[in-house]
């Protein structure tokens, strides 16, 4: 799928962030590694999201590192060109859904030449394919979400952060996004997601990162998660009396 060497594992260390001296995430030891998919749980407010920016590269660390492969071993170009990232509300062009994902080859470098192939190979792996010369933003809301998907296949990423990507959905919409979900994994890209959907986190976690105040309470196979949390936090979570 990529030519350059990998930047996984991705690993967090003592990361922090804060605004104006108020920690949101706090001192997160974390690794991510290829192969399974990982969830993020939590309460709102938790830090979901802003574990995923942290990650993605969009939010800079206050304290800590957050390091690729080993210090030194991704540079940074290489790791901007191997991830990509969809938000719960997609960012979208002002032009064709075929359009959004040529601009997006277009930024990466891909040439002129080989750009019409894989957009038409990304619009029709997520169904959009009878859609291409329409434009984006009179899509719904669920073919947005899968053309913001279509964009990030194009781009052959080897890790996907996903935060929230159906939280606005319903459920036949959510439900053709978690087939993408699995296309993207079973081709072998790293996902990570954010959901407050449990039911949702049940069919697609292989494992589980668990949030709660800034801080990792708990990282562990899904399985074990669900059925024998080890943490108080996690716990109330699963049973509804953690909500904050």
């Amino acid at each position: 799928m990529r030519g350059d060497p990998p930047i996984l594992p991705l690993r967090l260390e003592r990361a922090a962030y804060a605004v104006a001296g108020r920690t949101l995430i706090d001192a997160v030891d974390l690794e991510i590694a290829a192969g399974p998919r990982s969830i993020v749980l939590g309460p709102n407010g938790a830090g979901k999201s802003l574990l995923l920016r942290l990650c993605h590269g969009l939010i800079a660390a206050s304290a800590g590192r957050i390091v690729w492969l080993g210090e030194g071993a991704a540079l940074p170009g290489m790791v901007r060109r191997h991830q990509a990232m969809v938000f719960q509300r997609p960012v979208l062009l002002r032009r064709s859904a075929a359009a959004n994902v040529d601009y997006a080859l277009g930024l990466r470098g891909v040439a002129h030449a080989a750009r019409r192939e894989r957009v038409a190979e990304a619009l029709a792996r997520v169904g959009l394919a009878d859609k291409a010369s329409r434009p984006a933003r009179v899509l719904s809301g669920g073919e947005q979400q899968r053309l913001a998907l279509a964009r990030a296949w194009a781009l052959r990423p080897e890790i996907l952060f996903l935060d929230e990507p159906t939280a606005s959905l319903d459920p036949a919409a959510t439900r053709a996004v978690e087939q993408i979900i699995d296309a993207f994994h079973a081709a072998g890209t790293k996902i990570v997601m954010t959901t407050h959907d449990l039911g949702q986190a049940r069919r697609l976690a292989d494992e589980v990162v668990f949030l709660h105040q800034g801080r990792i309470a708990e990282q562990c196979r899904a399985a074990a998660f669900f059925e024998r949390p080890s943490s108080p936090a996690a716990r109330a979570f699963l049973t509804g009396d953690l909500l904050w």
